[in-house]
């Protein structure tokens, strides 16, 4: 069982950054693929951005140069640094992560909005 904590949500103005957290518990968290993943209101979850227990990561079309993951093996964490953001950022932010040969697990989400 992998438990997932995100953190760093919140209200932005257009143009400005936020860096969610998500953290995890377990002992095997650095062979985990982690993730992000996204759902606006009225649309299907999206994939964000992934990072592999190597380090190759991999984004969505929409976020690429806008947006950073990164992941501290030391600290069980990911992070999602996101800058210059737009109004259709705006969704619920949910973390992953990816065990070899099991389940996915899920976190809660956090909500992040952005708006003038």
């Amino acid at each position: 069982q992998v438990q997932l904590v995100e953190s760093g949500g919140g209200l932005v103005q257009p143009g400005g950054s936020l860096r969610l957290s998500c953290a995890a518990s377990g002992s095997d968290f650095s062979i985990y693929t982690m993730g992000w993943y996204h759902q606006a209101p009225g649309k299907q979850r999206e994939l964000v951005a992934v990072i592999t227990s190597g380090g190759t990561t991999n984004y969505a079309d929409s976020v690429k140069g806008r947006f950073t993951i990164s992941r501290d093996n030391a600290k069980n964490t990911i992070f999602l640094q996101m800058n210059s953001l737009k109004p259709d950022d705006t969704a619920v932010y949910y973390c992953y992560a990816q065990p070899p040969l099991l389940r996915a697990y899920w976190g809660q989400g956090t909500q992040v909005t952005v708006s003038s």
